[in-house]
């Protein structure tokens, strides 16, 4: 009887070994991601304090309500209005290193489009722990948005926030194919003359409002295009994010010979905030929204 007892409480102690092992392996696995560079990024404990070091990731934070977390940011991190208030480390591509080595953070989150590699060869060699986020399209978008779930422990969270931007993605997509599909140009600067091209998450506010891209064949990321090169290509809609140029008489000051470009002619010049558009974050679907209510008034 002794021996059946014991061998029972021998099985019984596998089993919950067994079951021990299992979840510890599980939660190791949980804990590992891949950034958006291919570094292997695990995390133990649920970081308290973070510096974020672009207006797009402090945005992250603050629409999963980590805000308690964030000691640091940039100068350019200005939405919502709260995040002016936390304490600057520098711009995107100049840090206080003091200042950060100070605030003692347990994370940093980067960008690489962003900041630059000398500021993540600094940042390493100072041995602080750092995760690269580069989110190049609209799924990119939700990989760093599930990676903060991830690390934050709030996936379910993240999960019910993508549902909402899928939805809102797909109604605009049904919308935008009842409207002509437009030529059109997304500038990103004037002088020099610099596009969006089709490998960028800017290209997907245009093919997601049934926007044909100007630069669609044009395998760069942000190709600069001749004055005649413009002219060659003949765009119905011209898209920026400058306010010096608002209107078609301020395109003309600037190039005169636009002037029998088909969106100068028939005034369909348009204007977009950059704190909206030039941030691939929670606000991607913000930009979908208000470009698709803008071309499908005209």
């Amino acid at each position: 009887m002794n021996a059946f007892k014991y061998l029972l409480l021998l099985l019984i102690t596998l089993l919950l070994i067994s079951c021990n092992t299992s979840k510890e392996t599980k939660s190791l696995e949980s804990d590992i991601i891949i950034d958006d560079m291919g570094y292997k990024f695990t995390f133990g404990k649920t970081p308290q304090k973070i510096v974020v070091l672009a207006p797009n990731l402090t945005e992250i934070v603050y629409e999963l309500g980590l805000q308690n977390k964030l000691i640091g940011n940039t100068t350019y991190c200005n939405y919502p209005e709260e995040a002016k208030n936390i304490e600057k480390i520098g711009d995107m591509l100049s840090i206080d290193h003091e200042k950060l080595l100070t605030l003692q953070p347990d994370l940093i989150f980067i960008t690489v489009e962003g900041n630059t590699k000398e500021t993540f060869d600094k940042l390493k060699s100072l041995g602080l722990s750092l995760f690269i986020s580069n989110p190049r399209d609209y799924n990119g978008i939700k990989k760093t948005f599930r990676d903060f779930g991830k690390i934050f422990r709030v996936s379910k969270l993240v999960e019910n926030k993508i549902s909402g931007w899928d939805k809102t993605v797909d109604s605009i997509k049904i919308v935008s194919r009842k409207h002509p599909k437009y030529v059109t140009m997304f500038l990103v600067s004037f002088q020099p003359v610099m596009a969006a091209g089709k490998n960028t998450y800017i290209n997907q506010y245009l093919t997601f409002c049934n926007l044909e891209n100007i630069t669609g064949d044009i395998e760069t990321n942000y190709p600069f295009l001749s004055r005649e090169e413009v002219l060659k290509r003949n765009p119905e809609i011209i898209l920026h994010t400058q306010h010096s140029y608002d209107t078609r008489n301020n395109v003309l000051d600037l190039y005169k010979e636009w002037k029998d470009l088909k969106a100068v002619n028939n005034n369909k010049v348009f204007y977009l905030n950059p704190d909206i558009y030039f941030r691939p974050g929670p606000r991607f679907v913000v930009a979908l929204k208000d470009l698709s209510s803008l071309i499908t008034s005209q």
